[in-house]
């Protein structure tokens, strides 16, 4: 019975990175991330810079995850840290929605166009209280 549960945590685990790493390169591809950011820096002769910046810091953060790596920092770094990694994760966010125009069409789809303001409100909120509950009770 062992075996079969570590050969479904290992099926599972790599369906989820291959779901997730192929969504990333999608992202990055489709939307031209990288030469937009050349673009509207004026850096396009560090274009390698960046791609190189962009592979190193996953494959950084990867191995962070695989080896479970601690860092014993005072409370106050770490939240400057979450709150600086959320503002990127949100910006990301709020600019992928914005290329791809979801919210409109989804407030026009559930015929809540005048209530975006409380739609969009809710998944900010909803997503900072998921948040804080995971950081707080560790889940």
């Amino acid at each position: 019975m062992k075996l079969l549960q570590d050969f479904a945590l290992i099926v599972t685990g790599l369906s989820g990175g291959i779901a997730v790493g192929s969504g990333f390169v999608a992202f990055i591809t489709v939307l031209d991330i990288i030469p937009r950011l050349t673009q509207l820096t004026s850096s396009a002769s560090y274009i390698r810079s960046y791609e190189w910046a962009l592979i190193t810091g996953v494959l950084f953060f990867t191995l962070v995850d695989f080896f479970v790596w601690v860092m014993n920092l005072p409370a106050v770094v770490t939240a400057v840290f979450g709150i600086f990694a959320g503002l990127f994760v949100g910006t990301l966010a709020a600019g992928l929605t914005e290329v791809l125009n979801v919210f409109p069409i989804l407030a026009k789809r559930i015929h809540l166009q005048e209530s975006m303001l409380w739609l969009l409100m809710a998944m900010v909120f909803g997503k900072m209280i998921g948040s804080l509950l995971q950081w707080l009770l560790q889940l």
